[in-house]
């Protein structure tokens, strides 16, 4: 899963990713509004954590912005107030949520599992195509004979395949979906988790693959 986490206090936000990160998102931060309403138009996020107070345009304003624009990514509102006023107002504007700081790691997980699931029809915490199952929770990969637990990483290759069958998701898509836009490393980053998730597959004897389109990408298909 793709966070956008958009927080002016460096400190906060840093260790905010490495809490996140551990659990296995992929994060891009930024430190204004601005900058926020812009990631969020380019980007492809499952979801944005949006501090109230920051400099360029608040938290408010970024939320207002991007709801007129049609975009309705789960959003949800961090912020030192604690006044209900200002939490209807987040909400009144199309907020998912708000979380009051100082907060618990766990509470704050918790939430982002919470609003994530009301866009998702399926309360199911697996994902299945062909004789394959994905275990969101666990990380496990599994057919009728056999199972496999994925690394963070390939685990949110195979989600965005699983959650995408047939269709084709370019090198750079799982560049951006998987790393994130501010992530500088080599494109075959990409080509390498693709490579185990294909022996993997072999491996617990599945009856899809990973297909190659030359100069096009990659996509989930059923073996015929």
């Amino acid at each position: 899963m793709r966070i956008l986490l958009a927080e002016d206090e460096k400190s906060l936000s840093r260790a905010l990713t490495a809490i996140l990160t551990r659990n296995s998102f992929s994060v891009d931060e930024v430190y204004d509004g601005e900058e926020a309403v812009s990631y969020i138009m380019t980007g492809d996020y499952d979801c944005v954590i949006l501090d109230v107070m920051m400099p360029k345009k608040d938290g408010f304003e970024v939320l207002k912005s991007i709801r007129a624009k049609g975009i309705t990514v789960p959003v949800l509102m961090l912020t030192a107030r604690s006044h209900v006023d200002d939490k209807v107002q987040g909400l009144d504007l199309g907020a998912n949520d708000y979380l009051t700081k100082p907060f618990d790691s766990r509470e704050l997980l918790a939430r982002i599992r919470a609003i994530t699931r009301t866009v998702t029809p399926a309360a199911d915490n697996n994902l299945r195509y062909g004789n394959l199952t994905l275990n969101r929770g666990t990380f496990e990969l599994s057919t009728p004979k056999s199972s496999v637990r994925l690394a963070a990483k390939e685990f949110q290759m195979m989600e965005y395949l699983m959650s995408n069958p047939g269709v084709l998701i370019s090198t750079e898509k799982f560049m951006d979906k998987v790393w994130g836009l501010d992530f500088d490393g080599d494109i075959n980053i990409v080509w390498t988790n693709l490579s185990y998730l294909r022996k993997k597959l072999v491996q617990i004897d599945a009856d899809v693959k990973i297909k190659a389109t030359r100069n096009a990408g990659y996509s989930l298909e059923t073996e015929r």
